[in-house]
C-alpha cells in the first residue's frame, strides 16, 4: 500500500491515460497532450506522464517491470524479511536452550 493517499481513482487515471494516447497525435506532441490533459483533471503533468509510462509498462509496450509483477516481488521480500527474523530468533532460542542444558548437565 503506498504511504501517500491517491487523490484519484483508477478510473480517472484510466481515463486521461485514454486520452493522452488518444489525443497525442491532435496535440503534436505527447507532452503537450499530457499537459493539456493534466491541467484540466487537476494533477501535475509529471504525475500524469508517469500514469501513462506504467500504463504502456503493464500493456506491455514500454520496457519494465509490470505491475503486478512488482507487487508480487513486494510481497515475496516481504515474506523473506519476516522469515528470516524468524530463523533468527529461533537461532538465538535453540542457543539459549543449549546453553542452558549444558549448564544443567555440569551441575
Amino acid at each position: 500500500m503506498s504511504k501517500t493517499t491517491n487523490k484519484f481513482s483508477p478510473e480517472v487515471r484510466e481515463r486521461a491515460v485514454r486520452m493522452v494516447l488518444g489525443n497525442e497525435g491532435e496535440q503534436g506532441s505527447r507532452w503537450q497532450a499530457i499537459t493539456l490533459i493534466a491541467a484540466k483533471i487537476g494533477c501535475s503533468a509529471n504525475t500524469l506522464n508517469d500514469w501513462v509510462k506504467k500504463a504502456e509498462v503493464d500493456g506491455g509496450k514500454r520496457a519494465g517491470v509490470p505491475s503486478d509483477m512488482a507487487e508480487k516481488m513486494k510481497a515475496l521480500e516481504r515474506e523473506n524479511r519476516e522469515l528470516r527474523q524468524a530463523n533468527e530468533i529461533l537461532r538465538k532460542a535453540s542457543a539459549y536452550f543449549a546453553l542452558a542444558e549444558l549448564d544443567r548437565r555440569s551441575k
